[in-house]
């Protein structure tokens, strides 16, 4: 049976429960190796749908994640001795600033973020009007085009004839973009592409732990949570509708008869059912007995039940619950302008950084990087990261005083400044002036007390008597 066929059958209905999220279909391949597929199956629609665009807490995560991760502006940066240096920029940086006729960095980090979080994977390439992908892409129209995940299927060979040995890579990425492009006769259908690793910029900042290459979209461990969110907005609302459980109890006394009792209830239902008719007075006649239940959300602990599973939502996308509104990050605590500040730290520490380093090494296959550098993220015009006024004052003051402090020691001020901004004082050796302060320099050895000579007496002219002649001559 051919390999093709092995594939999940078209149509699978698409619910949202945990799948059986990645799957494995031999495929042997035309490229000398044996090989294999990694792929993402059809239920990313399930987790579009039922998550991302139905699922507040879900939405809130990935937004908030998306709106800082936006924010970055890509450079190069510079190696020194294996050190980080200067940030510079160049003209292929232009592909990352305008990626498709009026894109911004922007848009392509936040489309990269969404294919994150749903898919666990982003795949991108090169295009141009032509119609040529991958490093062929050259000519007029050049631009970046966005691979939907689930139409990618990552070619695993090894030479050694088994796809799990230790020398098994990713030989290639399969573009189908029908999900499944292949036709019963084995020819690709139109629109097919097959682009070798170095052709295309893979961001899976979650690594699948069952698999070689592929990524994990942070969903996939909460979805009970999600699942559990949905019931209880779902009760919240039959709740107000209706009343999910019983208020009350109407006793009626045995001899009430039924017509009596169907009229009773007809009546009761149009005037006390529904949150419009909250807080009427309630009046009752022929032996009716009331009982209140008294069930309400206080009762139930709604609210906290609730927010736990929203902690526990925001805790798997590395989302402080503070910044996206949940209602374990506002109480108590958490609202103390310290502990709001560390949690906007551990959020752009902890989360962010991580997810723009991982970003600009998988870019950097799209674009032509200087020797000596490498593709790197500009954050000094994220708001997100501005420290407070009075942290950047301080900073600042005690940067001066460091660089004060090395130049007094005799180093050059332009190599002391380097050495500040990279935070490496290894960057100082060799520019030293020779110049030290006084007080390291030796004392002097005592020179000799000179004496001043006696100053000549002042020589007098002969001058003759008057008349112009000697006496005595």
């Amino acid at each position: 049976m051919a390999w093709w066929k092995k594939l999940i059958p078209w149509g699978r209905q698409k619910g949202f429960t945990q799948p059986d999220f990645w799957s494995l279909d031999a495929a042997p391949f035309a490229m000398g190796s044996t090989a294999d597929k990694e792929r993402i199956e059809t239920d990313f629609e399930g987790y579009v749908e039922g998550a991302f665009k139905r699922n507040g807490p879900i939405f809130s995560c990935v937004v908030a994640r998306q709106m800082v991760f936006s924010e970055a502006r890509f450079q190069f940066r510079q190696f020194t001795k294996g050190r980080p240096g200067d940030l510079f920029g160049t003209g292929e940086l232009a592909l990352l600033e305008n990626p498709w006729p009026s894109g911004t960095t922007g848009e392509l980090l936040s489309r990269m973020e969404q294919d994150a979080s749903l898919a666990g994977n982003s795949f991108w390439t090169k295009v141009d009007d032509q119609g040529r992908y991958g490093n062929s892409a050259s000519g007029p129209g050049l631009r970046l085009a966005r691979l939907r995940p689930d139409w990618v299927s990552m070619i695993i060979g090894s030479h050694s004839g088994d796809y799990y040995a230790a020398d098994a890579k990713v030989i290639g990425f399969l573009y189908e973009p029908r999900m499944f492009g292949i036709m019963a006769t084995g020819t690709p259908l139109a629109g097919s592409v097959l682009l070798l690793p170095e052709e295309v910029a893979h961001y899976s900042p979650i690594p699948d732990p069952t698999a070689r290459f592929r990524g994990m979209s942070w969903l996939t461990p909460v979805l009970r949570e999600i699942e559990a969110d949905t019931a209880s907005t779902l009760h919240k609302k039959t709740f107000f509708d209706h009343a999910a459980v019983p208020n009350m109890v109407v006793r009626f006394d045995k001899e009430v008869q039924k017509e009596q009792f169907d009229s009773f209830v007809r009546q009761f239902k149009a005037g006390h059912e529904g949150a419009w008719n909250s807080y009427k007075t309630l009046f009752l006649q022929g032996g009716a007995d009331v009982t209140p239940l008294t069930h309400d959300f206080r009762q139930m602990d709604f609210t906290a039940t609730v927010g736990k599973g929203e902690a526990r939502i925001a805790s798997a996308a590395g989302v402080p619950p503070s910044w996206v509104g949940f209602s374990e990050g506002l109480q108590g605590s958490a609202l103390n302008t310290n502990n709001f500040a560390a949690s906007r730290r551990r959020f752009a520490d902890g989360t962010i950084r991580y997810l723009w380093r991982t970003a600009a090494a998988s870019l950097q296959n799209l674009v032509a990087v200087p020797a000596g550098a490498s593709l790197w993220f500009d954050t000094r015009d994220v708001a997100f990261l501005r420290e407070d006024s009075k942290d950047r004052a301080e900073i600042l003051r005690v940067q001066a005083n460091t660089l004060d402090a090395l130049i007094k020691a005799g180093f050059e001020p332009d190599a002391a400044v380097q050495a500040l901004l990279a935070e490496d004082i290894g960057l100082l050796v060799g520019h030293h002036t020779g110049l030290v302060s006084v007080q390291m320099q030796p004392p002097l050895p005592a020179q000799p007390a000179l004496t001043a000579a006696p100053p000549a007496p002042p020589q007098l002219e002969a001058t003759g008597a008057p008349g112009g002649e000697n006496n005595g001559a």
